[in-house]
């Protein structure tokens, strides 16, 4: 994705059918071409006509909302938000999954959480508490520590001070046309989708 304004709406890495039947093809058109696009839209028209940040980064923006002018801050916060959050969503799943995670992360998951079936089973229990609308992350510090946290609506976690590795979005609309109001079957099902080949990458990026 480019990464400064004007920012635009990244290809979907895969068919939008290729992740059936955990995330069907409807819910993928719709929540990449109108609710991404959407949040891509916003964020240029709330940064439009401030040409001192159109050099500035996403990551950037949303790190220093308190040294943006006043009048754009919420919009960049919501929209900035929900770029970056879509931006990492869809391109941490994949129709190749491997169904566990490798590598480092493999190792620091069973370390810190126990095993992967107790780490699923807490992640599981986060993405379902978060009230309303937000998002469910697996991040890592730059010392390889692990944390699951939420996010309310398209906030960022923790700042970006952290990696994140993994994040499920618990909105309704990246759901609800297949699973209606069951949230936790969705979050059982969206592990077959994930790309923990990446979130390998994401977790050895977090300790550079």
């Amino acid at each position: 994705m480019k990464k400064t304004y004007p920012f635009e709406l990244p290809a979907l890495p895969y068919a939008y059918d290729a992740l059936e039947p955990y995330v069907d093809k409807e819910t993928n058109m719709l929540h990449h071409g109108k609710h991404f696009q959407a949040y891509v839209n916003n964020l240029n028209a709330a940064i439009e006509k401030y040409p001192e940040l159109h050099q500035k980064d996403l990551v950037e923006l949303l790190q220093n909302l308190d040294a943006l002018p006043t009048e754009i801050r919420t919009a960049v916060r919501n929209n900035g938000g929900g770029v970056y959050n879509h931006d990492f969503y869809f391109g941490i799943m994949t129709p190749n999954a491997l169904g566990k995670p490798v590598g480092k992360l493999a190792k620091a998951i069973d370390e810190q959480f126990g095993s992967f079936e107790a780490f699923k089973e807490k992640f599981h229990k986060a993405a379902l508490s978060q009230f309303g609308s937000g998002w469910a992350w697996l991040v890592a510090d730059k010392d390889g520590k692990l944390q699951i946290v939420t996010t309310p609506n398209q906030d960022v976690p923790l700042n970006l001070t952290v990696t994140p590795i993994i994040a499920i979005d618990v909105w309704e609309h990246a759901y609800y046309l297949r699973y209606q109001n069951r949230r936790g079957d969705y979050v059982l099902n969206w592990f077959n989708v994930v790309n923990w080949e990446k979130a390998e990458e994401q977790y050895q990026k977090a300790m550079k």
